[in-house]
């Protein structure tokens, strides 16, 4: 049985910062990314757009690092589980980094609606 099961909520809470943490000292994309995150939030500041235009765009923005943390997570353990290079490794490596491209095609989309939605005002 696990030993992170039924854990207290500030236990499970370290789990997360701790894979967070690890993540983003290994993965260069999760930097960039958090730092794109950061300077949206600021243009979010300047810009003042609505509440849901806040909430579209920290979804979006969650959905991309979300995506890139799970890539990050599935390359680790395919390498972990199969170190040599192998075709069916290669496409789930493939398969989870194209998910995290769709999930920031879809940020870029609502990046433009809100410009779109700003320079009509």
């Amino acid at each position: 049985m696990s030993t992170q099961k039924n854990q207290s909520l500030p236990r499970r809470l370290g789990f997360a910062l701790a894979g967070l943490g690890h993540a983003l000292r290994v993965e260069r994309s999760l930097r960039t990314q958090g730092a794109v995150f950061a300077l949206v939030v600021l243009a979010l500041l300047v810009l003042r757009p609505g509440a849901l235009w806040w909430a579209a765009v920290m979804l979006a923005s969650a959905g991309v690092l979300a995506a890139e943390l799970f890539n990050t997570a599935l390359e680790a353990l395919a390498d972990h589980l199969h170190p040599e290079q192998h075709p069916r490794i290669r496409i789930v490596k493939d398969c989870a980094a194209a998910a995290v491209l769709i999930a920031a095609l879809g940020a870029v989309a609502v990046a433009v609606a809100l410009a779109v939605h700003l320079l009509r005002r």
